[in-house]
């Protein structure tokens, strides 16, 4: 068990409201908010170029056609697809393999738009990162991307089922000691929106569809505030 998951985390004094504009510019809000529990790749930190090469040099290792390895480790932990597409292979391995390429070439990882304002006003206690990502590979591109690292962060390792089960959402509204339908989820893919909906959370998708598979659209976190009280 790791050290943030020996207590739970207090919840913001206040409680929260999210007001958000939509891609028709409509305003909307979700009020009485506890915790906001941002994924991290693609939502927090725009990794995708940095991603999708460590995923080409993967698959090429492997004989593995690269747009399949692509579209199957879309928002997973590595080590689900790894067991999923060389399950004859040494997982820890490859992870392994995974953790010191992603750690070592993070040069262009940088902040999404609006996240380091978004963060910055952001009571604190309040958010947390539920991430795919192991927990090297978390803090090498929150490091990369000048992002300050949560009082909570729940990580590829910290679970036994990874995204699309709820298991990473669930447990960081146990550490806050919060209802789960009072946890906003911030996230970029498909299965980590079906978590959230897993998980009886409210959400919000960081661009894709128009018509996510839970919750409601915004362009970037630039459409996205967040303000203590109601």
């Amino acid at each position: 068990m790791h050290p943030y998951m020996s207590q739970a985390t207090p919840v913001a004094r206040q409680p929260l409201t999210a007001e958000f504009t939509d891609p028709d510019q409509v305003r909307h809000h979700f009020v009485e908010i506890q915790a906001v529990l941002f994924d991290l790749d693609g939502t927090l930190v725009d990794s995708d170029p940095a991603i999708h090469r460590h995923t080409v040099r993967w698959a090429h290792r492997h004989a593995l056609d690269p747009d399949t390895v692509v579209r199957v480790s879309q928002g997973r932990r590595d080590i689900d697809f790894i067991r999923e597409l060389v399950p004859h292979a040494d997982a820890e391995a490859e992870l392994a393999w995974f953790d010191e390429v992603s750690v070592a070439d993070s040069g262009d990882v940088a902040p999404a738009p609006g996240a380091r304002r978004l963060l910055a006003d952001l009571p604190a206690g309040s958010w947390a990162v539920v991430t795919s990502a192991t927990r090297p590979v978390a803090y090498s591109r929150l490091a990369a991307a000048g992002l300050p690292v949560p009082e909570l962060l729940v990580c590829a390792g910290d679970v036994a089922q990874g995204k699309p089960s709820p298991q990473g959402y669930l447990a960081a509204a146990r550490r806050f000691d919060a209802d789960p339908a009072r946890c906003l989820v911030i996230e970029d893919s498909e299965v980590g929106l079906l978590a959230a909906r897993a998980a009886g959370m409210p959400a919000l998708a960081v661009a894709g569809p128009r018509t996510p598979v839970h919750g409601r659209r915004i362009e970037d976190l630039d459409a996205l505030r967040v303000i203590s009280g109601r």
